[in-house]
């Protein structure tokens, strides 16, 4: 039974890191469609704007029904080095290049494009974060790189590939960063993480817009981007966040790599846009690569260093076995507080999680 309950976990996980996806997998298309009415540097900034103070006001709430999604491990002193890096990478940088980037091109085309932030996310998490990746994951990366290639070749063009798909790409390094970085604090409460990003980052872009004297968009414009903003990228960052504390950064991209068919789906449907061969060919490609990662499987018997740190977690998932007292709150129920993990060897299938950052 135990390897049915671990399944049920990943895949309840992986549940909250699709739905993150479709969330933003809409945001490409639906930005295109704003951006005829709304510059490119204020509409990232009314996007995460939304994001920032809609997940504020979302907590709110949630605090006044006590629900206990509200208990989480707050955000230190150490915390903050990883997260002005991802504010600054990925709250700052990617969305504003992304706007520029999708005037220049098909939003079908971008949307599929997007699918590069998870190679970006896993080769920085390999290489420079030491995340484990066996020969599935090197290839699954190398086959969502070959369909980008192919979805970005234009030999029209003197360089083969037009600025604005430049752009997107450089927007998935960005995020790709932003990614890892917020792997780091995943521990920590995603609402106050996505709050701080949102806000900081939509701030910023505001007072950039201003300052470059870019055209502040109509009034009755604001509230469908900052909506946008609230859905797309509020509540899909605080679902990935959720999704990266158990399955990692790597594994956690992999799966976010749906959004774009998502939003490559919408933007053919809203847009009408004709495609050439050359974009099903990328896009059968990329899918193969996304689905052999998915299908991964990881397990042998690890060592668990004996450590304390601080996150929410309960009782019954074999790394948490410290004892409470009568009065404290039951093992099987998600509770938060500074804890030690004792020293422990064993076996089973299990993702580069927080628990799982050991060598091979």
């Amino acid at each position: 039974m135990g390897w049915v309950l671990t399944f049920m976990k990943e895949f309840s996980t992986a549940l909250y890191v699709i739905l993150a996806a479709v969330l933003f997998g809409a945001s490409a298309p639906l930005s295109k469609l704003l951006l005829t009415r709304v510059d490119p540097i204020f509409m990232a900034s009314f996007l995460y704007l939304g994001s920032g103070l809609g997940v504020a006001l979302l907590k709110i709430l949630l605090r006044l029904k006590h629900s206990d999604l509200t208990d989480e491990a707050r955000l230190n002193r150490s915390d903050i080095p990883w997260l002005f890096i991802a504010v600054l990478s990925g709250g700052v940088l990617a969305p504003i290049v992304l706007m520029f980037s999708l005037k220049a091109t098909p939003a079908a085309t971008a949307s599929l494009l997007l699918n590069f932030e998870s190679v970006a996310t896993t080769l920085i998490a390999i290489l420079i974060f030491r995340e484990f990746a066996d020969k599935r994951v090197w290839f699954s990366i190398l086959l969502i790189t070959l369909g980008s290639i192919l979805l970005s070749w234009n030999p029209a063009l003197p360089w083969g590939v037009s600025w604005g798909v430049f752009g997107i790409v450089l927007a998935c390094i960005f995020w790709g960063i932003d990614n890892n970085f917020t792997c780091k604090i995943s521990l920590k409460d995603p609402m106050t993480i996505v709050i701080i990003k949102g806000i900081c980052a939509g701030c910023f872009s505001l007072i950039l817009g201003y300052t470059l004297g870019s055209p502040f968009p109509a009034i009755k414009m604001i509230l469908p981007a900052m909506t946008l903003g609230f859905f797309s990228y509020g509540m899909s960052i605080f679902l990935f966040i959720r999704g990266m504390r158990a399955l990692g950064a790597a594994r956690t991209s992999a799966l976010f790599s749906t959004a774009p068919f998502i939003g490559s789906i919408i933007s053919l449907v809203i847009f009408n846009e004709s495609q050439g061969s050359f974009f099903y060919i990328a896009a059968l490609t990329i899918v193969v690569g996304v689905v052999i990662l998915l299908y991964e499987k990881h397990g042998h018997r690890h060592l668990h260093e004996t450590g304390v740190h601080n996150h929410r977690h309960n009782h019954d998932d074999g790394h948490h076995n410290h004892f409470h007292t009568e009065n404290e709150i039951p093992k099987n129920e998600y509770h938060t507080h500074i804890h030690e993990h004792e020293s422990v060897e064993h076996v089973h299938p299990h993702k580069p999680d927080i628990h799982h950052r050991h060598a091979h």
